[in-house]
């Protein structure tokens, strides 16, 4: 059990001022949550949720006096289990008077941050754990990781090409131009050419900011005297900073159709974290709560090039 916190005066503790002190934290941090930017936010009432991808259709033949029927071939299985969180904190009636109720304002605002922070994590493990086929709520019947060089497919269709959306290489110019148009030669699962939406997004850590935005800033002269077009400047790329990417690699960087990223991801608020309050009738302990229920799950691959610098 914790160690507890002192406090003097109980009768102003659980007056809605500290629900509210809660809320207003929430909507502050929620303005900042990057979950809510790569994904679908959704609930769910269920234990789990359960998808199963179809794939696509081939062309349309010519019509020769009787339709012929087109094959269509199951995609993969996907299970999304959610997993709870809780934690609770105590404070006792040791502390004096009225200026004591900063502290338990202080309480609540720290619980507060702290699940917010807990989210943002589980959010950021998407690109931290994209090189991994080891899951975190999801079960995958591929079994590979959202960024590999084998992805597979039902259909029998070849998958030498345009099933591997991983790299290696440093960010750069000349990289960052051969990501794109390596997502553009993306297939389907019959082999067919994934559309893409050209609404790019680059996700990135915060150390490598300033050559992103040199690269992506730099409309004519980039690394030349020549003042040549820079192209990649002019496809409109949404830059996105992610200070989470720092605490798992610096170097590492993903190339996202955004308009596809949101049709792929999905977060299941199972239950939106709850806070409480009680008094302990024999101690005369405060006690604060939360408890929350959350997964999200990845359907599909093509919306990324993940390089894993090495």
């Amino acid at each position: 059990m914790g160690s507890p916190l002192t406090s003097a005066d109980f009768r102003r503790l659980l007056q809605t001022d500290l629900r509210e002190v809660a809320d207003d934290i929430i909507e502050r941090d929620l303005l900042a949550s990057m979950v809510p930017t790569f994904f679908n936010m959704a609930t769910s009432q269920k234990a789990w949720e359960e998808y199963l991808t179809v794939g696509d259709f081939g062309d349309i033949p010519e019509f020769t006096g009787e339709l012929e029927y087109l094959p269509r071939y199951p995609g993969w299985h996907t299970k999304v289990e959610h997993t709870a969180y809780a934690a609770g904190v105590q404070t006792e009636r040791t502390l004096v008077d009225d200026d004591q109720y900063g502290v338990i304002e202080r309480t609540v605002t720290g619980m507060t941050k702290a699940t917010t922070r807990t989210r943002e994590k589980k959010g950021a493990e998407l690109f931290k754990g994209a090189f991994s086929s080891a899951f975190g709520y999801q079960t995958n019947e591929e079994v590979k990781a959202l960024c590999s060089t084998t992805h597979l497919s039902k259909s029998g269709a070849s998958t030498s090409s345009g099933f591997s959306n991983m790299g290696t290489g440093a960010f750069s110019k000349a990289n960052l131009e051969a990501a794109r148009l390596l997502m553009y030669r993306f297939k389907t699962d019959i082999g067919e050419r994934f559309e893409v939406s050209n609404n790019w997004g680059i996700v990135y850590p915060m150390a490598l900011d300033s050559t992103v935005q040199e690269v992506t800033g730099t409309k004519s002269g980039y690394n030349t005297s020549a003042q040549n077009i820079n192209v990649e400047a002019k496809q409109n790329y949404t830059l996105i900073p992610y200070k989470l990417l720092d605490d798992n690699d610096t170097n590492d960087w993903h190339l996202v159709d955004l308009t596809a990223m949101k049709n792929a991801l999905v977060w299941f608020d199972r239950i939106k974290p709850e806070y409480d309050n009680t008094i302990d009738f024999e101690t005369k302990t405060l006690k604060h709560s939360v408890y929350f229920r959350l997964s999200w799950a990845w359907l599909d691959w093509r919306w990324i090039y993940g390089s894993q610098v090495s």
